[in-house]
């Protein structure tokens, strides 16, 4: 009998996936070496070494279901640059995105957990562990988000795969909805309207702006009153509606939507990369330490 600890102590000395140390003790009547030895040998156990590595570049990338009404996103790292061009790779997180519309998992752990509709019988976790045994770099599905509409739910990829963007909009048009997902890409809006800014950052975002009138040397009756005219900018920069549009700026984003009775219910917008801290490489200290 296999225990659960078992398969966990395993899965620490190995970083494989859950169900390969499983398969391993199974396969070695619950031996620990012998079953370090079978993951080596299929090339699993190659992939712990790996998993302490920083996998910041990748790909973002977007899937939508052919009626348009169900679309996804999804950001998986690697360590390079170089494997993100790799076909096979390529391939793997189009899969991913594609499983996220068709089985709607809760979250990146119930994702991993999932059969693979690419490969029947192996979960995405072990999906994954073989494709860093065999690319040979440390992967990880870090995030996705999944939309359902009775709308439009489009998608714009940008820079190979650099940032992607996924909208749900109320109206079946397919170009202005690209548009709107170019702006996204590039004016990189935060959220939808000004309904959507917390309180706390609109209070906080007045407080300063009354500060800076007041150092200006205006009084604080005319300062409180050049806060609002101040704010209208600050919402142009964070919300979608309230900037100006790209293709033609002397129309604002609510412009265009009203002029084709359209609406953005949502958006997201990943940019690959973004938040984690890579290691700063210095080729000439490191040759140095080797050195000495």
């Amino acid at each position: 009998m296999i225990t659960a600890a078992q398969v966990k102590d395993l899965r620490e000395k190995t970083g494989a996936g859950m169900m390969d140390c499983k398969k391993a003790l199974t396969e070695t009547n619950g031996d620990m070496e012998k079953a370090i030895e079978y993951l080596r040998e299929k090339g699993i156990a190659k992939a712990g070494k790996k998993s302490g590595r920083i996998a910041a570049e990748g790909l973002v990338e977007c899937y939508i279901s052919e009626d348009g009404k169900t679309g996804a996103i999804v950001e998986v790292n690697a360590e390079t640059d170089f494997v993100a061009k790799n076909q096979e790779f390529k391939d793997f997180v189009m899969d991913v995105a594609k499983q996220i519309v068709e089985k709607n998992p809760a979250d990146v752990e119930a994702l991993l957990a999932q059969e693979s509709i690419s490969e029947a019988g192996k979960t995405v976790q072990e999906v994954l562990t073989n494709k860093i045994a065999t690319i040979g770099e440390n992967m990880n599905i870090r995030r996705f988000a999944r939309f359902e509409s009775e709308g439009l739910v489009a998608k714009y990829i940008h820079g190979d795969g650099k940032i992607a963007v996924l909208i749900e909009v109320t109206k079946n048009n397919p170009d202005l909805a690209k548009d709107i997902c170019m702006q996204i890409a590039a004016a990189r809006p935060e959220f939808v309207r000004d309904s959507e800014v917390p309180e706390e950052r609109v209070a906080k975002e007045m407080e300063i702006l009354k500060v800076q009138a007041m150092n200006e040397g205006k009084p604080e009756a005319i300062a409180e009153k050049m806060v609002q005219g101040r704010l209208k900018k600050f919402y142009a920069e964070i919300c979608l509606v309230d900037q100006e549009f790209v293709k033609d700026p002397s129309k604002k984003i609510s412009d265009i939507l009203k002029e084709n009775d359209m609406d953005v219910v949502r958006f997201v917008r990943f940019e690959k990369g973004e938040g984690i801290e890579k290691k700063e490489e210095n080729f000439a200290e490191e040759v140095a330490k080797q050195l000495k």
